[in-house]
């Protein structure tokens, strides 16, 4: 749905940077990662096939603006930007590091989940929720620029994937769902009054909709709008994998809502198809922004052309007559009335030639100053006493993947690594590999490492590793290596009750002196992480507790 008409002189430049300052290295792909934009007029879904999970989007006059949960990932809650809703790029993060001081170390599946973005009289407003910790508040008159410091408006566990509501009068509301790990319970959607700037909440909490009750089991992630006197709350159901779209509909913010499915899987590949945002076009026309469960990639975003029924919304095409609507996988792009795009997508490759890190980058938890430096040429990872599993490492500097099958090789400078220090490159999942080069009495030793986590009903219980030693390297090689990471498709897997496979990626990871000749160092089927895809990436650890080591990574090449 349409924010306010605001004026924007945002171009298209601003899809690929946020400022000098904050820009990322030279994109050295020599072709796009994932076509979505097929430039016939058409467009291909999903339009982002990387993790960007929970999708929330609106439109603010000509820009519109689309942010995802982020975990214990740091800098969290991306943000991104697009002209056409079909080609996209971060151009920001609301929070710099996770709140609370926990997150020092990666939890794995806690910290940010589902949040939602509005905007009002002038203003940007971010909610999210930390499953055990509360309901978060950030705000920003410029979205390219700082956002406030989160306020916890509902603290303690339990309320997820809020949704702040401005209405006609001036009142505000927040919806939300709950997790039964936190609450003990599932499938209910409460409402509250909020205050109408955004800072706390106002009253006795309202319980709206029980899923339990009405066949819509699991029905979570809402979104509020109003259209046309009634008051509507999109809501999946049915589970991230199985479920469909529901929406809710009443003339009363607090009900009753009656309910009505909007779309379903169908006969397509789009399993779920979950959690999303309605959005339109200056030009009239509604689209829903909702996101694909692909196991090991994690969440993909999809775009789905939106229309009306009597007041109810039908997502995707109605095939045979239905009431309801289907995903599609090409389609005519919206019309958003001549203004000017570019084909773009979020960054890959860096040079590390920026000021700060790129966008594309977060850190496997609150990162601190001191695990790298940005040499103008290079990037500088520290060698950090490292004190648990790989898969724990807070200093793991990752990215999510940018397509469905690719390469990527990061070529690193190990020169500087002292006794006992050691970096490489990891595939990070809840099964996650990785290729570790150690300096070890005068020598380099490569190992191939493959660690499992093993959860239980919030947190790892274990996590098990088994470390294999390939063949020792003269020490003088170490000034260029280069690895190779490699994802391709390997057949399917059932994952769900329906007859339709999920992707299975075979992870290879490789190394070479010379950037021509690669010697394998293993592979593994990829795993997702907790909530999360798969993502790959570089770091730096030591068995020291201190280390005046650090290795050198000058780039890395992402290729089709």
């Amino acid at each position: 749905m349409s924010a306010e008409n605001h004026e924007t002189e945002r171009n298209c430049a601003v899809n690929q940077f946020l400022t000098t300052e904050r820009k990322a290295g030279t994109n050295m792909a020599t072709d796009r990662m994932w076509n979505a934009d097929l430039g016939n007029g058409k467009y291909r879904n999903p339009i982002l096939y990387a993790d960007y999970s929970d999708p929330d989007a609106i439109r603010v006059g000509e820009d519109y603006f689309m942010i995802a949960s982020s975990f214990c990932n740091a800098p969290g809650l991306p943000l991104l930007h697009s002209k056409d809703l079909v080609n996209w790029s971060v151009v920001n993060y609301i929070i710099d590091e996770i709140p609370e001081t926990r997150y020092k170390d990666p939890i794995h599946g806690c910290g940010v989940w589902a949040p939602a973005i509005r905007y009002h009289e002038g203003a940007y407003f971010v909610c999210f929720p930390m499953p055990d910790e509360g309901i978060y508040m950030s705000t920003a008159a410029d979205p390219f620029g700082t956002w406030s410091k989160p306020v916890n408006i509902r603290p303690g566990a339990g309320w997820i994937d809020p949704c702040p509501f401005w209405d006609d009068d001036g009142k505000a509301y927040l919806v939300a769902g709950v997790a039964k790990s936190r609450i003990g319970y599932k499938s209910v959607l409460h409402m509250v009054e909020m205050q109408p700037d955004g800072m706390g909440l106002i009253g006795e909490e309202h319980k709206i909709f029980d899923g339990n009750e009405n066949d819509q089991v699991t029905i979570e992630g809402p979104k509020m709008y109003k259209r046309n006197g009634w008051y509507y709350i999109f809501a999946p159901a049915g589970g991230v994998k199985t479920g469909w779209q529901t929406v809710l509909r009443s003339k009363n913010v607090f009900g009753p809502y009656a309910y009505k499915i909007v779309m379903r899987q169908g006969d397509t590949a789009v399993n779920g198809p979950h959690q999303g945002a309605w959005v339109d076009t200056v030009t009239g026309e509604d689209w829903f922004l909702h996101f694909q469960d692909v196991y090991g990639a994690g969440r993909i975003t999809h775009l789905q052309p939106m229309s009306w029924r009597e007041d109810w919304p039908v997502i995707g095409i109605a095939k045979d007559g239905n009431d309801y609507g289907e995903p599609v996988m090409e389609y005519q792009k919206p019309d958003v009335g001549g203004v000017e795009c570019c084909v773009c997508e979020p960054e890959a490759s860096d040079d590390f030639t920026g000021k700060q890190l790129g966008l594309q980058w977060q850190w496997n938890a609150n990162p601190q100053k001191d695990w790298y430096e940005l040499t103008g040429n290079s990037l500088r990872l520290n060698a950090l006493h490292k004190e648990t599993v790989y898969g724990d490492v807070p200093s793991l500097l990752l990215q999510k993947w940018p397509a469905p099958e690719f390469t990527c090789v990061t070529k690193l400078d190990l020169s500087h690594l002292e006794e006992g220090d050691e970096a490489g490159v990891i595939s990070m999942g809840m099964t996650y590999g990785l290729v570790t080069f150690e300096r070890k009495d005068g020598r380099l030793v490569p190992y191939f490492v493959v660690g499992e986590q093993k959860y239980g009903k919030i947190l790892p219980d274990t996590t098990e590793e088994t470390r294999h030693a390939l063949a020792e390297m003269d020490w003088n090689q170490a000034k260029e290596i280069y690895v190779k990471y490699t994802v391709k498709r390997d057949g399917t897997q059932d994952l769900s009750s329906t007859e339709k496979g999920f992707p299975l990626e075979l992870v290879t990871l490789a190394y070479s002196t010379d950037g021509t000749t690669y010697q394998k160092a293993g592979e593994m089927h990829a795993v997702p992480g907790r909530w999360v895809g798969v993502k790959n990436g570089v770091f730096c650890a030591s068995k020291n507790t201190v280390s005046k080591g650090y290795a050198i990574a000058a780039y890395v090449q992402y290729e089709r």
